[in-house]
């Protein structure tokens, strides 16, 4: 695996849509890791833009990673309850919810203009969250010469991925940060760790795996090769990197207490997503999933909130995502970062 992709380390640094920029990503893959962007939250011409940038900044290989979701299915009742529940916040801060909530970002199962993106670039990698591509998009990126990665949270997950024809396979274990890649949140979660969910995969499938979730130093991916993963996939750590594109509310939020009490919770987005506690969680609580408008519908109204309180000076709003390793999280520049991970786990390389 790590032979074709010209890789000297066996670190991934996470997508993190939203938060991992092309500085970042170009710097990981520079030190000898794999940089990633994610581009579920990208409209096409975001994206092409992005991969533009992060090619004038390196020459190694990176994984551009995209969300295959399936259609939310919209209940108007419940999103119109949902908006009458959040009323009362966004009065505080002067706004009115928004009268109608939109599907914010595109499944790439439904977006052939960025699976044409990712054909035409030819990044090394692609990776893809919340499900199983379709043949189609395999079999399109395959003949560029595209290895595929997708992400696991359960061995039947890992099955549907494997008969699909993906190369690699992440185990997310329920210690990660952002959200769950379960392939319908609507299902049962094991909620298994990162370790024994690796542990599994390795026993059961083929193809590589590579650890994810709650691993925030050299320890810890050690930890997860000792197990038998291939490399381990690391996106807190990487948060308070100067390159990142994390504001200085999220990297206050995570140098401070609450980094000790991560949540996963649907509220915020729709999906099942582990966060810093944040005021729009003490706002609704715990919920379950078939309570909350479905992904991304859901994420659309708690983004207007956000806007309206951050004008007030209000940053508690915001999805501040990180998984349970966050009291670890370091702010060193991501080149140095990616020296200390090796040095911790003891100076692996490939």
């Amino acid at each position: 695996m790590w032979e074709k992709l010209a890789l000297t380390l066996p670190l991934i640094q996470a997508p993190m849509a939203g938060v991992a920029t092309p500085a970042l990503a170009a710097a990981v893959c520079n030190a000898g890791g794999l940089g990633s962007l994610g581009l579920g939250a990208s409209t096409v011409v975001q994206a092409r833009q992005m991969v533009a940038a992060l090619k004038a900044q390196t020459h190694g290989p990176f994984n551009l990673n995209v969300f295959i979701h399936a259609v939310p299915q919209r209940d108007v009742a419940r999103e119109q309850a949902w908006l009458k529940q959040t009323g009362p916040v966004f009065e505080k801060f002067g706004a009115t919810p928004p009268s109608i909530l939109q599907e914010i970002y595109t499944s790439s199962l439904d977006n052939p203009e960025m699976v044409r993106l990712l054909v035409e670039e030819r990044p090394a990698v692609v990776s893809f969250h919340f499900g199983v591509p379709s043949a189609a998009i395999c079999a399109a990126l395959k003949a560029e010469g595209i290895f595929l990665l997708a992400t696991a949270t359960c061995l039947q997950e890992a099955q549907l991925l494997e008969k699909a024809g993906i190369d690699a396979i992440i185990a997310q274990g329920f210690e990660a940060g952002g959200h769950r890649g379960m392939f319908d949140p609507n299902c049962p979660d094991d909620q298994l760790s990162t370790l024994v969910l690796t542990r599994l995969l390795v026993r059961a499938c083929q193809v590589p795996i590579i650890a994810a979730g709650g691993i925030m130093d050299g320890y810890g991916i050690a930890a997860a090769l000792a197990s038998g993963a291939v490399a381990a996939q690391l996106g807190t750590a990487f948060i308070g990197c100067p390159e990142s594109a994390a504001d200085a509310a999220y990297r206050a939020a995570l140098a401070g207490p609450g980094a000790y009490h991560t949540r996963m919770t649907p509220v915020i987005s729709g999906r099942p997503a582990r966060t810093l506690p944040n005021r729009f969680m003490e706002h609704f609580g715990e919920r379950p999933v078939h309570e909350v408008p479905a992904y991304p519908v859901a994420y659309d109204a708690a983004k207007a909130l956000h806007a309206a309180a951050k004008n007030h000076g209000e940053f508690g709003f915001a999805a501040q995502w990180a998984g349970q390793g966050a009291p670890l999280a370091r702010t060193l520049p991501a080149a140095e970062l990616v020296a200390v991970l090796m040095r911790e786990a003891g100076g692996i390389s490939l």
